[in-house]
């Protein structure tokens, strides 16, 4: 029996039902798709990763994504990020998550990949 059922879109055409962690992992990955500021009366909401692509990876910066890949992940009760990861790669930012899922106690490793090529492709 599953916990969580919802449904997701984003393959052309197809709706896919998704269950538990599938769902979870979604709901997430689709908060790391929104820009900070661009949700209509949520200012606050969002990542500041796309803005920060450009940008000199500095500890700084590292330290300022940790916090808010921190904060993205509590808006979610059922997940907890155990470790943040943050590195650069050729063309982008590589964020490294290890999730628990807190109802069914699953752990999870979900590498994201922000890419300045694709970034460039959305303005």
């Amino acid at each position: 029996m599953s916990l969580y059922r919802g449904y997701s879109t984003i393959e052309k055409n197809k709706t896919t039902r998704l269950v538990d962690a599938d769902l979870i992992k979604r709901d997430l990955i689709n908060h790391f798709h929104i820009r900070k500021g661009e949700k209509l009366m949520q200012p606050n909401f969002g990542t500041i990763i796309w803005d920060s692509l450009f940008e000199p990876l500095t500890e700084r910066l590292k330290n300022a994504i940790v916090d808010d890949v921190t904060t993205i992940a509590r808006y979610d009760p059922r997940l907890q990020v155990d470790q943040i990861l943050v590195d650069q790669f050729e063309h982008g930012i590589l964020i490294e998550l290890r999730l628990f899922y807190t109802l069914t106690n699953e752990t999870e490793t979900l590498k994201l990949i922000f890419d300045r090529r694709l970034e460039t492709r959305n303005r």
